[in-house]
């Protein structure tokens, strides 16, 4: 059965982006390598720093709408809930890409 996915992105300036998608790591991945333009291309948000599951695609986009709809302090807290040190949860998903920034920073 497919799964659908609410989450939150963040950036170093703690600028948050919430969505949806059915394939986590591949929207993720869009993000991190900033291959769809929009706002988190342009504001560089790449963390990805809470997410959720359902099997509902109506509830997942129900859920989108309702945390788009908080105030920034109630997603922080529902972040905070699950992760207190805001780590990003992709780490380690994309060896490549961690690769190539390692060597973007070094050369």
């Amino acid at each position: 059965m497919r799964q659908y996915y609410v989450y939150i992105m963040t950036n170093r300036s703690a600028t948050l982006y919430t969505g949806v998608t059915g394939d986590l790591q591949r929207r993720v991945w869009e993000h991190k390598t900033h291959s769809v333009e929009g706002f988190t291309d342009r504001y560089n948000v790449t963390q990805l720093v809470y997410y959720e599951v359902t099997r509902n695609v109506k509830a997942a986009l129900a859920r989108e709408k309702q945390i788009k709809g908080w105030l920034r302090a109630r997603k922080v807290a529902l972040i905070e809930s699950t992760n207190p040190g805001w780590q990003d949860l992709s780490d380690g998903w994309y060896p490549d890409l961690a690769d190539q920034e390692a060597r973007s920073k070094n050369g």
